[in-house]
């Protein structure tokens, strides 16, 4: 199932249900698993894996140098896909560099290697940089980027020509909004807008649609109330008292040890206005 006019550098492995379309590209150290499909026209460079039953549409350019300066043909430099993604027309992912992944308190985090799950959907034209994390179930739509390091929770949204700066961490089902840009950590559930994104509420529908009963939202909303809009004393604070304010919800708790891992690691969370 490849084409006559694709080009495999000898090395390559590729599983026999894949499917290589016309004119893509195969680098010697890549690693294509059972049935991937890739259209046409694309392109897998340096060390790049990806599992099973990937679809990946023309144009999309995968595994290449980072465009980080003096690191773009960095040896060993490395691409995971994980199974299932949707990977549409002219999609960019990029190797990792030796600087390596966003650090997460008791992790150790990989160096030359982005990261990218599974069951994903990444819409035309958008771009994941070097020494990312992508989780699973994430969906990308047209136009959306982001930088170098970044690490994108599972179910996490990022709507049309939205844009996250480098460093930044999107917690889990966050959703951006269309046109924004983030440049501070968002909280898991979290929902931002605006071109300059602030922190406007909560994604109460994806936790809704993902299975999560009403009492249990209802309290990560009175959750965010109290952490965002209270008077109650310092942030700080008020993040201390909700460990036992809200003990028997392990959602705000995953917001809570979020925050925390923003102050340990003195980076900063976007809050509500």
């Amino acid at each position: 199932m490849i084409h006559q006019t694709a080009v495999i550098e000898p090395g390559a492995q590729i599983d026999p249900s894949a499917e290589i379309g016309s004119f893509c590209y195969i680098s010697a150290n890549a690693v294509i698993g059972a049935g991937c499909k890739l259209i046409a026209r694309v392109s897998i460079l340096g060390n790049t894996v990806l599992g099973k039953g990937n679809v990946i549409f023309p144009g999309a350019c995968l595994g290449g140098g980072p465009q980080d300066h003096g690191n773009e043909f960095q040896e060993g430099a490395r691409l995971f896909i994980g199974d299932n993604n949707v990977i549409r027309e002219n999609v960019t992912m990029h190797a990792g560099t030796p600087k390596g992944q966003t650090s997460v308190h008791g992790e150790t985090p990989e160096v030359l290697t982005t990261r990218v799950g599974s069951n994903g959907m990444f819409m035309v034209n958008s771009h994941i940089a070097h020494d990312c994390v992508v989780g699973d179930n994430v969906i990308m739509t047209n136009n959306a980027v982001i930088g170098g390091h970044v690490r994108l929770g599972d179910g996490v949204i990022l709507g049309g020509n939205s844009a996250v700066h480098q460093f930044v961490r999107i917690g889990r089902k966050a959703m951006i909004g269309g046109m924004t840009g983030v440049g501070r950590d968002v909280i898991p559930f979290g929902m931002v807008t605006g071109d300059r994104g602030s922190l406007r509420g909560l994604n109460q529908v994806g936790m809704k649609r993902s299975g999560y009963d009403e009492h249990t939202v209802k309290s990560v909303v009175r959750a965010y109330m109290y952490l965002f809009k209270s008077n109650d004393g310092t942030f700080e604070e008020r993040v201390k008292t909700a460990r036992t304010k809200f003990a028997d919800n392990p959602m705000v708790q995953e917001q809570l040890d979020f925050i925390d891992e923003a102050m340990h690691s003195r980076r900063q969370v976007l809050v509500a206005e």
